[in-house]
């Protein structure tokens, strides 16, 4: 039998004993070792050091050999496109041409033709360790990518030389592979050419806006001199463009000229902090004034101003980049209806431009006009009227942000009332038929500021409905409400319906009821578009299709949302509608078209708005005063003849031109409305009737609801008696009014203790001498002009408040 036993030195295996033996002498791990303990539990999932260590080598190799490859790989290419750039083409909706946008004006100069310190302004706006660096920044490009990430915005990274790759080789389209190419080409040019070289291409391909390529091309268009005679403020302007080219034009783009400043200013700080600039001389320089923009020829009339506000959508709903637009080969079909747009055009020439007469009449020369008109159901900008003609007055008065919209801002107090059930100081729910105190300089109470706002033409009106504070634009009434509702929730109101939270004097308090923020034409036109489809806004836009080649670029989504309730919306139509049918909007009548509209008189009348629509139109009409040497605003009074000029003249005569023309193959259309309850209820009987004369001081009654002692104005032959009814709108009044020399017969009172007709205005109904003067002797009566130019009595006295 053969020997079983085992070998020598062989220990046999124990069922209690661990497999290594921990290690004794006869253990693999030989005498004195001791044995590797094996990982147990969720320690088996994690990486050991040896395999965390070969990874970031495998990485590292891999990263290293990608770079290399890449630098192999990827040449420096021949110029782009850029340097030659085609034209955009842009077409109405129905693809016949608006108009080209022009050719690429560059020039392009030696550095040593550019003064040091222009060279110096750009480096401190946009690369200011340029000639120490290397020609690309990692850490820059990671710190960009996580702003951005992380919703700090977006920024560049981008060192001189990557920019310089971007304009000159490559493009503006914001993708990976462009990326990747950028930083590989800037460091083989960075290793090739010298810093000189890099900087004179980047100063010559760089894009300063007004079509303007290049330091050369820049220093013509915004001050007309060669790039030679630049000073240091001028070339620190010019580099302060480069961050944003059109948002920081202070010519085209006035609402931005505070971040235009704060740029500029950063420029030079940077070039103080680099040893540059001494601080001396920085300490006196002052803010360089660019020149007026020069338009291309076939940018005149109306197209230069479509060209631009279409521009200007693209890049701020970030559709394409400026520079990446500015390169061109883009067909670009709008919504602007060719059709409607001469409509438009012809309406301001017919009703207002072919009146103008400014070598008899001084003030004819500030008029400025611009309108917008935009279809509710679909947001689509229809038509736009920016002003004259665009190669003689390049600011779009449909875009400008430096006027106050006035009374057009009412409806919105009142829709942020049915909205949010509102109620009055004194508990009582606003309606159309809620009663308020109308008197002049009463004082606003409830809130925190100290308000007593004027009512145009100073007029105190007692107790009147909410409805009738619209019809008469009544300023005590709706500074009250604004504070009733409270101003916050009116603010909300606004930007839900449309307007832009970031507004030029968007400001909470009472006073914004008047109208004092500077909404644009075409931001006022999409609030009202809001009211028009009943609640629900509709993002406006003016594209319809953007194609190059043949490749179509998305366009970003615009899904309709239910801004406020229908309710809201349509109790305030409902009140607009009787603003037209019998407030001071009745010239909007001539449209042939049910319409709800507000007329609004800025401050010092240096605007005139008429904002209404039918339910299938929303147009906004303004009338400006600018002067058209020095753009300082102007006042409007004595221009077209007229003492004054308010929203319910030539603005709402251009609307009624406008719609009636536009909608003259559509069958008129009501207005389908649900109303807030009891809005169509009549008032009390005792809210407008023979109120007591005097105010006890015992009066118990909510502040908003004293009345101020009229003797026989308002109530006692005013509202009712010689007011709206007898010798007020009908009886010499709505129909009297315009034959017999305004809108009285007698004046504003019972009837009118005076009898003269007045020499009125067929057009206006202005009533001179029975208007004001005779109307005044009996008494209060019914109101006098609430909206520039004599809507119920004669010519008003200047004022410094907004209707």
């Amino acid at each position: 039998m053969s020997d079983q036993s085992p070998p020598g030195g062989w220990i046999p295996r124990d069922p209690d004993t661990p497999p290594h033996g921990g290690g004794g002498p006869g253990g693999p791990g030989g005498p004195g070792k001791k044995a590797r303990r094996r990982r147990t539990g969720p320690r088996r999932l994690l990486p050991t050091w040896r395999m965390v260590l070969g990874a970031v080598l495998l990485l590292a190799l891999l990263i290293g050999g990608g770079l290399v490859a890449g630098y192999l790989l990827v040449d420096i290419p021949p110029a782009n496109a850029a340097a030659t750039a085609q034209s955009n083409v842009y077409l109405y909706s129905d693809g016949s041409q608006i108009a080209r946008d022009g050719e690429v004006n560059r020039v392009n100069v030696p550095l040593s033709q550019i003064p040091l310190t222009v060279q110096e302004a750009v480096l401190a706006a946009e690369d200011r360790d340029f000639y120490s660096e290397r020609a690309v920044d990692p850490k820059a490009m990671v710190r960009a990518a996580w702003n951005t990430a992380t919703g700090k915005g977006t920024q560049s990274g981008s060192t001189i030389t990557q920019q310089y790759v971007k304009n000159y080789y490559l493009g503006q389209e914001q993708t990976l592979k462009r990326k990747a190419k950028e930083f590989f080409i800037a460091v083989k040019l960075g290793r090739e050419k010298s810093k000189a070289y890099i900087l004179e291409g980047y100063l010559n391909t760089s894009y300063f806006g007004r079509n303007a390529y290049g330091i050369q091309a820049a220093s013509q268009a915004y001050y007309g001199k060669d790039v030679g005679s630049l000073t240091t403020a001028e070339g620190a302007y010019l580099a302060t463009l480069l961050n944003s080219p059109s948002a920081f034009d202070v010519v085209s783009h006035p609402q931005s000229r505070t971040r235009a400043l704060a740029r500029w200013n950063y420029v030079l700080d940077g070039m103080v902090k680099k040893g540059w600039l001494p601080a001396a001389e920085r300490a006196a320089t002052q803010f360089p004034e660019p020149g007026k923009v020069r338009a291309a020829a076939g940018l005149s009339g109306q197209r230069g101003y479509l060209v631009e506000a279409i521009k200007e959508f693209i890049v701020d709903r970030k559709i394409l980049d400026d520079k990446t637009l500015a390169e061109g080969g883009y067909r670009i079909r709008t919504t602007i209806d060719r059709r409607r747009q001469a409509d438009f055009v012809e309406a301001v020439d017919d009703q207002m431009l072919g009146k103008l007469d400014p070598r008899t009449r001084k003030a004819d020369r500030l008029v400025r006009a611009g309108g917008v008109s935009i279809d509710p159901a679909t947001g689509k900008v229809v038509a736009m009227y920016g002003g004259v003609d665009y190669t003689r007055q390049y600011v779009n008065n449909a875009t400008r942000h430096d006027y106050q919209v006035a009374s057009t801002f009412k409806p919105f107090v009142f829709a942020a009332a049915v909205e949010n059930d509102s109620r009055t100081q004194d508990g009582r729910r606003i309606t159309p038929n809620t009663i308020y105190n109308g008197d002049n300089k009463r004082p606003v109470t409830g809130g925190r500021i100290r308000f007593a706002p004027e009512n145009e033409g100073q007029i105190s009106y007692g107790n009147i409905t909410v409805n009738t504070a619209t019809d008469l634009s009544v300023n005590a009434v709706y500074a009250q409400m604004a504070v009733d509702v409270g101003t916050a929730r009116v603010k909300k109101t606004a930007i839900d319906l449309g307007i832009p939270e970031d507004t030029p004097n968007f400001v909470v308090g009472p006073a914004m009821a008047l109208g004092t923020l500077q909404a644009s034409v075409l931001d006022m036109t999409q609030a009202y578009a809001t009211l028009a489809d009943h609640g629900r806004r509709t993002p406006y836009t003016f594209v319809e299709e953007i194609a190059k080649g043949g490749d179509k670029i998305p366009l970003p989504e615009r899904t309709p949302v239910q801004a406020i309730s229908r309710e809201a919306a349509d109790t305030t139509t409902s009140m607009l509608v009787s603003v037209v049918d019998n407030g001071t909007g009745t010239a909007a009548l001539a449209a042939g078209h049910p319409a709800a509209g507000k007329t609004g008189t800025g401050e010092l009348d240096r605007s005139a708005w008429f904002a209404a629509y039918t339910p299938n139109l929303v147009t906004v009409v303004a009338m400006m005063g600018q002067d058209p040497d020095t753009g300082t605003l102007e006042s409007l009074y004595g221009a077209l003849g007229e003492s004054r000029i308010g929203g319910g003249g030539y603005p709402a005569r251009i609307w009624a031109a406008y719609t009636k023309t536009a909608l003259e193959a559509t069958d008129p259309v009501d207005f389908e409305l649900d109303l807030q309850p009891g809005a169509a209820q009549p008032p009390p009987p005792s809210s407008q009737s023979n109120p007591p004369p005097e105010t006890p001081d015992d009066d118990t009654r909510s502040p908003s609801l004293r009345p101020t002692p009229t003797s026989g104005g308002q109530d006692n032959g005013g509202q009712d008696t010689g007011g709206r009814t007898q010798g007020g709108r009908d009886n010499g009044g709505q129909d009297g009014g315009r034959d017999n020399g305004g809108r009285t017969q007698g004046g504003q009172d019972n009837g009118g203790t005076g009898t003269s007709t007045g020499q009125g205005d067929d057009d206006t109904g202005r009533g001179d001498e029975g208007g004001t003067t005779a109307g005044t002797q009996g008494g209060t009566g019914g109101p006098a002009g609430s909206d520039g130019g004599g809507v119920f009595g004669g010519p008003r006295p200047p004022s410094a408040f907004l209707e």
